[in-house]
């Protein structure tokens, strides 16, 4: 997967215009590795959920008139249903843009106040949240480029780096703040010094785009 940042996200990792979500669509169809530009009327059921995600980010961050918040109800409303049919439990703003969600059934459960970088490739029964212990508790930073493998969990206060792979069924509860590593295990702990290489599809117009941001 490499180390290596995607360029000044910090200007990229919330919908903030109309632009922003434009662009925040072709880099999740693109890193789904899709090559239609809309859904299927049966099907896509996992492309569908994350632009209803975004549209919901786009509303909800850049519309405040009284019409665009009912119709932002309306979105919730529809990512919720969803959401309970695939078992995705993914609040607005907090994965940045290339979001592969690698399978089209959960449980994939993301606290609110989570953060994740671009180009995130997260696989099915992750959880990412709080310890449960401190209300007060920050939920994880996490960076881009991370690939999070089926059944991992990652929990409380913590950063993991650009470029980590986290293997399948991982228990992630303290900071891997050292980039393009794979960490495994219960508790989790490196296990080599390299990440997997894994397609990454959206990186160049995201790093484009950031570029343009600055």
């Amino acid at each position: 997967m490499g180390s290596q940042s995607t360029g000044k996200l910090e200007a990229v990792i919330m919908i903030q215009s109309k632009e922003d979500y434009k662009f925040y669509l072709k880099a999740d169809r693109i890193a789904l590795d899709m090559h239609r530009e809309r859904p299927r009327l049966i099907g896509d059921d996992v492309w569908k959920f994350e632009r209803l995600l975004r549209k919901a980010e786009y509303f909800g961050n850049c519309k405040k008139d009284a019409v665009s918040r009912l119709y932002l109800n309306y979105i919730h409303y529809k990512l919720y249903k969803l959401g309970l049919k695939l078992g995705f439990f993914i609040p607005p703003n907090v994965f940045g843009p290339g979001l592969s969600i690698a399978f089209w059934s959960g449980p994939i459960l993301v606290n609110l106040k989570a953060k994740v970088g671009a180009n995130c490739r997260i696989s099915q029964c992750v959880t990412i949240g709080r310890t449960g212990g401190d209300s007060e508790e920050v939920p994880p930073k996490i960076g881009n480029n991370v690939f999070i493998g089926p059944g991992a969990v990652i929990v409380g206060s913590i950063e993991i780096a650009d470029g980590i792979a986290i293997g399948a069924n991982s228990f992630v509860n303290k900071s891997f703040k050292e980039p393009g590593i794979t960490i495994a295990g219960s508790p989790a702990r490196k296990v080599s010094d390299k990440a997997p290489k894994l397609s990454i599809r959206a990186t160049e117009i995201i790093e484009k785009y950031a570029r343009q941001k600055q």
